[in-house]
C-alpha cells in the first residue's frame, strides 16, 4: 500500500525583536526613560509616550534633527529610503491576539487597495522587511521614516486594561505604516503656522522640539495643508494638561488628529509619492477614484 507522507510547510524565519538591544532600533534617538514614564502616567496619546522624535518616529538623533536633517518626501534627496519596486514585505508578530491581527491586516489591505504599493508576507528570504511587533520598551505606537534596511520594526502596542492603545481600529496602524513608507507628520510642514495656532506655553517643555517644522530643502508639498490628515497631531499632543491645547486650527472649526482612515489628501499624497499615477491613464483614474470615494 502506498503511504503518503505529509509535512507542514515551515514558517518563515523571523528574527526575534531584541528587547535588550535598544540601540539596535533607535540609533541614538532622543529618549529618556523618566520622561517617557511621565508621558504614560499622564495619559498622553500612545503615539506620544514612546518618547521618540515627534513622539513616534525612531531613527533620528537630536544632533541630526537640530541640523535640519529631516527625512521628507523627496526621493532625489533620500533615494535609499524608498521601498524597492513599491514592494513592502511584512510580518505580523505572533504575540498579537487574533482580533488585533485583523485590525493590523485591515490597515495593510486598505493601503494595498487604495495605492499601488504591494504588501507581501515576508517569506524569510527578503533582505528588507517590516516587522510589526508589540514592543514593550519603548511601548506605544512608533515607526522609522521610510525604508531603513534589514529587519525594520514597527511598534503597535495592543490593548490593555487602561485602553485600546494602538489598536482601537486600523487608524493608528495606517499612521505608523505611512511613516514607514516615508510620510512625515502633517503639522511639521514648513507652512504649518499659516494653518494652525501653536501654543508653545502649553507644551511639556522637554518636548518642545517635537513641534519644529521641516526643512524645505528636504521636503516638497504638492498638496494643500490637510487638517483631516491621519498624519496630523491631535490638539492636545504633548500638552501639560486638560483644556491646554498645543495646536488649534486657524479660522475654521475643524477637527484635527483623526485616526479613522486615510483622508483624500493622504491617499493622493502616498500615490503621488510612489508614482502610482504615472504608469498609465487607467491606473491614474483608478487610484484617484479610490481616493475620491474612500478617502475621508
Amino acid at each position: 500500500m502506498l503511504m503518503l507522507r505529509c509535512e507542514a510547510t515551515p514558517l518563515p524565519k523571523v528574527m526575534p525583536y531584541p528587547e535588550k538591544s535598544f540601540d539596535y532600533l533607535t540609533k541614538n534617538v532622543f529618549y529618556d526613560q523618566t520622561l517617557q514614564k511621565n508621558l504614560k502616567e499622564t495619559q498622553q496619546d500612545p503615539e506620544v509616550y514612546p518618547g521618540l522624535w515627534e513622539g513616534d518616529i525612531a531613527g533620528i538623533s537630536t544632533e541630526d534633527a537640530y541640523s535640519n536633517w529631516r527625512i521628507g518626501l523627496r526621493w532625489d534627496v533620500f533615494p535609499e529610503r524608498k521601498w524597492i519596486n513599491n514592494t513592502v514585505p511584512y510580518h505580523i508578530s505572533h504575540k498579537y491576539a487574533p482580533n488585533d491581527r485583523v485590525k493590523i491586516q485591515s490597515a495593510i489591505y486598505t493601503l494595498s487597495m487604495m495605492t499601488c504599493i504591494n504588501f507581501v508576507p515576508y517569506d524569510g528570504e527578503q533582505e528588507d522587511y517590516l516587522l510589526i511587533w508589540p514592543v514593550e520598551k519603548p511601548a506605544g505606537c512608533w515607526s522609522f521614516i521610510g525604508r531603513v534596511g534589514g529587519q525594520q520594526v514597527l511598534s503597535l502596542q495592543p490593548p490593555d486594561a487602561r485602553g485600546p492603545k494602538c489598536l482601537a481600529g486600523p487608524g493608528k496602524p495606517i499612521h505608523e505604516i505611512l511613516h514607514a513608507l516615508g510620510i512625515f507628520h502633517e503639522q511639521s510642514r514648513a507652512d504649518r503656522d499659516d494653518h494652525v495656532h501653536f501654543f508653545s506655553v502649553n507644551v511639556i517643555q522637554p518636548f518642545l522640539h517635537n513641534f519644529d517644522k521641516q526643512s524645505l530643502d528636504n521636503t516638497t508639498f504638492i498638496y494643500d495643508y490637510d487638517y483631516n490628515s491621519i498624519m496630523h497631531y491631535g490638539p492636545d499632543f504633548f500638552s501639560v494638561g486638560k483644556n491646554r491645547p498645543t495646536l488649534l486650527p486657524k479660522g475654521r472649526r475643524v477637527a484635527i488628529g483623526q485616526r479613522q482612515g486615510l483622508s483624500r489628501t493622504d491617499c493622493y499624497k502616498i500615490n503621488s509619492l510612489y508614482s502610482c499615477f504615472d504608469t498609465s491613464p487607467y491606473d491614474q483614474l483608478k487610484y484617484e477614484s479610490f481616493c475620491d470615494i474612500l478617502g475621508l
